[in-house]
């Protein structure tokens, strides 16, 4: 937690050197000189005065000259004046701080002390000993740390109760207790700040950055929003959009670092904040225009570039991207998402050597011989190695693809679980069914005891002929009471494999149990999806219509259910403007996606789009090249365009994949119309070639 302190308290206190305070803080516990017995004498005001004039005016010129000769002689004056009024509090608390300011903290510590050993309520003194205590932790990394947060909290602690009315010193005490893990009071102390003044923009930042903190980030947004429009600054907006941000609402993310940008136009921090909202939100070309005024601002803005090449890669401008890249270079030159952005322009363009080449060097350059790593470096080996997965699945390249999933296994965790599930898929793709039942074997053996990995099998197990033994496992994943919060993504499990096997009111009553313990947006999105699913296998086209919208009310942005709404209104040839809307979407948030190329081709097919229809086409064949759908696709859009012989040759590429395919997916209709479609293609084509010439007698 980073220590928000005013510069209004703080100005004129400089950051003094870990060693120094070390040394003040062991002062700290020397005894206090014992008070004497003696007759105080009579202070000589006169003579006080005029000293304390004199060191007065040497300390505003040390301060402003920045002369130690004038500091010294400062101190000269304060004892001088001292020396003819030995009990004036004032005159040992301005030498105390005096002390402080020019550095020479065990004198300013030794001072502050004798003045508690004389009036343990003096809160100056207090004040002086919490100041020295702040800055010091500037370093806590030093092993004295913990104990200079302990010393820091006892004076602030006192303050508070010497007054009670001090915003000021409720915020630095609850940031105090924050830093030592202590959130309860922490927030006890920022409401007693707010019982002070109930509309303190200081209170209702540190409220939001405790709650933050604590990963609580809906309840900063309640803080923050809570404020009146009217009433909130451009800091408060911005805390506002940082929060949103945490909370996955890119939108309303948006709007309040725009309000932010309103009250305090030209802030380029704002616009950074406002312009990774619209990106988030889909809202390319704005956030593209904002980005491009950033980096106008400020050139050496490597990572706004970065993010200027990530808009043009998913607008399609490919060349723009990479050079945009290019002169990001030399400004980050060790950046990993620059080198991962990078290669998926490399994918983008189907230059699968170059895409692979730089992931491998990431991987190879992200990797540490003794195997350990921190949580941020596991998660980015993972999105490297996940994505080198999918191209080499790509190019067809199965045992590579497989390799690179089972480093993602030794990360562990989670990350076990998405290389398993990657070595599966590695394999389904290639259509070796064997394969992949025993890569699932092998994922439920190492991880018995993971919901996850063993639900992954069920459905291996149940896709490949063995369904009771598949949905058994799945089953033995529910717990005794068989309703409890754990076991709804067992009953998605069980919705899923239903589904493929056309067991229609067994997936509705599966996913009417998950549906009963979905509480989050999040899971009742999947729940809508999953309805909608359900009812366009049975082709209820209308209710599955309906359960998507549900689904993007919740996540508009949702690149699969969008694809999957799209398409299926471009396959019966209906709404086809709004298909190409939400498919086009889609695959601006995911442009290497086969199957969002697949339905984009597809679209522009049914729209009469031939030509563009075709060039997608070719690009979802490059990526799903075992797909029969695709080929199939394609095969229409050859036939449409006089290409017989291409057309052919696509619809008995598709047969010989549906011969591969899974039961699940090859449905009969859907082979018998290629089946059709391909013999008739042969007469024509038979029809169309020149008949032999006759033999000769």
């Amino acid at each position: 937690m980073t220590l928000f302190l005013r510069a209004s308290s703080l100005r004129q206190i400089r950051l003094l050197p870990a060693a120094a305070f070390l040394f003040a803080a062991q002062s700290m516990f020397a005894a206090a000189p014992a008070a004497t017995t003696t007759t105080a004498p009579v202070p000589d005001r006169a003579s006080s005065y005029y000293h304390y004039g004199l060191a007065h005016l040497y300390e505003d010129m040390a301060v402003s000259a920045g002369r130690s000769d004038y500091a010294t002689q400062a101190v000269e004056e304060y004892k001088l004046a001292l020396n003819a009024d030995p009990n004036s509090q004032q005159l040992q608390d301005g030498l105390a701080d005096l002390y402080f300011k020019i550095g020479r903290i065990r004198e300013a510590v030794s001072t502050a002390q004798d003045r508690l050993a004389k009036d343990p309520n003096d809160v100056q003194a207090h004040e002086l000993l919490g100041k020295v205590y702040l800055r010091s932790l500037g370093d806590m990394q030093t092993p004295q740390s913990g104990q200079i947060l302990k010393l820091a909290i006892a004076e602030y602690e006192k303050l508070a109760q010497l007054k009670p009315k001090d915003i000021e010193t409720h915020l630095l005490l609850g940031q105090l207790y924050g830093l030592n893990h202590d959130s309860i009071k922490a927030e006890a102390q920022f409401k007693e700040a707010q019982k002070v003044d109930a509309n303190s923009e200081e209170v209702a930042l540190n409220m939001a950055r405790l709650y933050s903190d604590e990963g609580d980030a809906k309840r900063a947004a309640d803080v923050l929003s809570g404020i009146p429009v009217d009433d909130r600054s451009a800091r408060i907006e911005y805390a506002l959009g940082a929060t949103y941000d945490q909370l996955k609402k890119p939108h309303e993310a948006a709007a309040a670092y725009q309000r932010a940008l309103d009250l305090e136009p030209g802030n380029l921090d704002t616009e950074r904040g406002l312009a990774n909202a619209l990106l988030l939100d889909g809202k390319l070309d704005e956030a593209l225009k904002i980005f491009n005024e950033v980096v106008a601002a400020e050139p050496q803005d490597a990572q706004s570039q970065i993010h200027i090449s990530e808009i043009q890669r998913r607008q399609g401008h490919y060349d723009q991207a990479l050079a945009t890249l290019e002169k990001a270079k030399p400004l980050a030159q060790n950046s990993l998402e620059l080198s991962y952005n990078e290669a998926l322009i490399y994918d983008s363009l189907g230059r699968y050597d170059d895409a692979t080449g730089v992931l491998t060097k990431l991987v190879s350059d992200t990797t540490h011989a003794d195997g350990k790593y921190s949580d941020g470096e596991k998660a980015n080996r993972a999105i490297f190695l996940d994505r080198l997965g999918i191209i080499y699945r790509e190019e067809n390249k199965t045992a590579e693809a497989v390799a690179a999933y089972k480093q993602m296994v030794d990360l562990g965790g989670d990350f076990a679980k998405g290389g398993y599930q990657g070595q599966v898929d590695a394999y389904r793709d290639a259509h070796q069914w064997k394969d992949a039942t025993t890569a699932a074997a092998a994922a439920a053996k190492a991880a018995p005891k993971d919901k996850a990995t063993q639900l992954m099998y069920a459905g291996q197990l149940a896709d490949t002929g063995q369904v009771d033994q598949g949905i058994a496992l799945a089953k033995a994943q529910l717990s005794s009471a068989g309703n409890t919060p754990d076991d709804r993504d067992t009953y998605l499990s069980l919705t899923q494999i239903y589904t493929r096997l056309k067991r229609w009111s067994d997936a509705a009553s599966a996913l009417d149990s998950a549906a009963g313990l979905s509480t989050k947006p999040d899971e009742k999105l999947y729940v809508y999806f999953l309805r909608g699913v359900l009812a366009d296998r049975q082709k209820h086209y209308d209710e599955a219509e309906a359960e998507f919208h549900k689904a993007l009310a919740i996540d508009p942005q949702n690149a699969t259910i969008l694809n999957y709404l799209g398409y299926m209104l471009a396959d019966r040839g209906v709404k086809l403007p709004e298909a190409l809307t939400m498919i086009q979407k889609a695959v601006e948030l995911d442009p290497q996606n086969g199957a969002y190329l697949d339905s984009l081709g597809w679209v522009y097919f049914k729209s009469g789009q031939y030509d563009l229809a075709e060039v997608n086409l070719r690009k979802a064949m490059e990526r799903m090249s075992t797909d029969p759908t695709v080929h199939d696709h394609l095969g229409e859009v050859y036939e449409k365009t006089g290409k017989l012989k291409m057309a052919v040759m696509q619809w008995e590429r598709s047969m010989t994949e549906y011969a591969h395919s899974l039961p699940a997916d090859a449905d009969p209709a859907d082979v018998a119309k290629v089946q059709h479609k391909l013999e008739s293609a042969r007469v024509k084509l038979a029809k169309l070639s020149p008949a032999p010439a006759a033999a000769s007698k």
